[in-house]
């Protein structure tokens, strides 16, 4: 497919359009805007606006554990591999990732309590960004910073996250625009290109840092979200060679593991359905997953009453040059 990106290149393509049909009737219609890029940032192909401007919410995940691995606090733990994996998921809380989000404080003595993710249910541990926060407190520790204000802008881990995100989009620190997400940790304000290039550098394992974390979330895929949700079950049909990760609000990022290409959409009414829908009509038409595997993933994510379904239309073009 990355062959043909030079070949071909129309513009003015509009937004891509989900629509959940009831019968034979609309009842809803979500707007979608998406794009692909390549490591130095350049649009391949795209519907809608590829500037379009949203947070980018948990798909910074892999990002925000670069200092996890550089630091050297991910290698002190065992299997450390899926600690690397679990500060980058969403994961739904069951035992498997609490006991790995536990493992990462054990490792490094650090109490449950300091945890600053919102507690879910019995404990924090639960909350889908444990892994996140854990990874967060261990490289805290490892590099003797504080422990208590580590979601704070001016923590001096949270200035690395930021430094490293400049440094990959090769854009001025001072543009770097920070809120807090709802786990209490900042997460950036980017256009949809600037997330499909994050994407493209996690697929071309641009650092050591970057190929450790595609390494290893493609084999640790349940650590990313869990069975029969959409991200783990697309790192499982591609057999490791798609990585996928979300963000809340519509929010969607992919990549292909060693093609140096990545993709970014945004529902603009932040529908998850939507955007889980047109990743699939995206994945469909780049040909990155078969036919068959994208009809089981389909069968897994959504759960539509009978009479149901989702329709999308549009499809990504190349973009001018």
């Amino acid at each position: 497919m990355s062959s043909n990106f030079k070949n071909l290149y129309t513009s003015n393509n509009p937004p891509l359009q989900a629509t959940l049909m009831r019968g034979s009737n609309i009842e809803s219609i979500h707007k979608i805007h998406a794009v692909i890029t390549d490591k130095k940032g350049r649009v391949l192909m795209c519907a809608g606006n590829p500037e379009y401007k949203s947070f980018i919410r948990s798909a910074l995940k892999p990002f925000q554990a670069i200092p996890f691995v550089s630091s050297g606090a991910a290698s002190k733990i065992n299997d450390e591999s899926k600690s690397i994996a679990l500060a980058c998921g969403s994961h739904s809380g069951s035992k498997l990732h609490s006991r790995e989000a536990f493992k990462i404080l054990w490792e490094y003595d650090i109490d449950i309590n300091n945890l600053k993710c919102p507690k879910t249910k019995t404990s924090p541990l639960e909350h889908n960004c444990s892994g996140k926060h854990a990874a967060f407190l261990a490289t805290c520790k490892k590099m003797n910073w504080p422990l208590d204000s580590y979601l704070k802008g001016d923590h001096p881990l949270q200035i690395e996250i930021f430094r490293i995100v400049s440094e990959l989009l090769e854009i001025p620190l001072s543009e770097i625009k920070a809120e807090r997400d709802d786990c209490g940790a900042p997460t950036l304000y980017l256009k949809i290109l600037e997330m499909s290039r994050l994407y493209s550098l996690l697929s071309s394992s641009e650092t050591a840092e970057l190929e450790q974390i595609s390494r290893a979330i493609t084999i640790n895929p349940i650590m990313i979200s869990d069975n029969n949700k959409f991200d783990t079950e697309i790192i499982k049909a591609s057999h490791g060679q798609v990585i996928g990760k979300g963000g809340a609000e519509g929010i969607q990022c992919l990549c292909k593991v060693n093609e140096g290409i990545g993709i970014a959409l945004k529902v603009e009414d932040g529908s998850k359905r939507a955007k889980h829908a047109v990743s699939l009509h995206l994945l469909k038409q780049l040909e990155w997953i078969s036919d068959l595997r994208i009809q089981d993933i389909e069968e897994k994510v959504f759960n539509l009453s009978e009479g149901v379904r989702i329709e999308v239309k549009g499809k990504l073009k190349f973009q001018e040059s």
